[in-house]
């Protein structure tokens, strides 16, 4: 397939997902710091139990980099039980914690003046984000041009042909960012479209193809 062939195929899927589904305002937080800790807690559960965690971080009054900086761990992972793996995620939000006011005084726009790809270096080598979520923080959080790719991505876009399921993460990356223009609300609102359907039409068991708005 032709580059140009590629960049209409993925523009085309664009419009066709944002005119059946309309915009999806992504990602659900208050803030850039919602939003990351939502984005470390999504990991392996559905986002209903990541609402009730970080609703329980509200309750308690604790939703700050500095709460949860000094909170104790065993009471961190009580709060967040509802999003499984708590005290793995417990353990991966310190960790963020600890990188973010050892370099950065804790302070988020001290942390997102930097270029993009130092600034994702130094994500990812907090232990316990991977590719995935460090781009889910840069997006949403920090509004940089970076596109997030999940399994759903992999699972609609190699049925339809355009890479293998098994693709590597930044190779599929690479599609993506080579083939559209560089714009955080497009990135945004696809990655988001992305994820609605593979929640209501393409299933891993039982896909919907007889409706599925990119069927064609």
């Amino acid at each position: 397939m032709s580059d140009n062939q590629l960049r209409k195929n993925l523009e085309g899927i664009y419009d066709k997902l944002y005119r059946c589904f309309g915009p999806q305002d992504w990602w659900p937080g208050d803030g850039p710091f919602e939003v990351i800790v939502g984005a470390i807690l999504t990991q392996n559960t559905n986002w209903q139990n990541v609402s009730r965690a970080i609703d329980n971080l509200k309750r308690a009054k604790v939703l700050t980099p500095q709460k949860l900086h000094s909170l104790p761990l065993n009471k961190l992972a009580r709060l967040i039980r509802p999003s499984g793996y708590f005290n793995i995620k417990a353990k991966r939000l310190k960790s963020f914690l600890n990188f973010l006011f050892k370099n950065y005084q804790g302070k988020l726009e001290k942390m997102f003046s930097l270029p993009l790809d130092e600034l994702r270096q130094e994500i990812l080598s907090v232990k316990g984000i991977g590719p995935e979520t460090a781009d889910s923080i840069l997006l949403y959080a920090g509004n940089y041009p970076v596109f997030v790719v999940d399994a759903y991505t992999k699972r609609i876009f190699s049925r339809k042909k355009l890479f293998c399921e098994d693709v590597d993460y930044h190779r599929a990356q690479e599609i993506f960012m080579g083939n559209l223009k560089k714009d955080v609300q497009l990135y945004n609102e696809y990655h988001a479209l992305i994820v609605r359907l593979g929640k209501d039409f393409c299933k891993k068991t039982k896909p919907k193809c007889a409706i599925c708005p990119i069927r064609k």
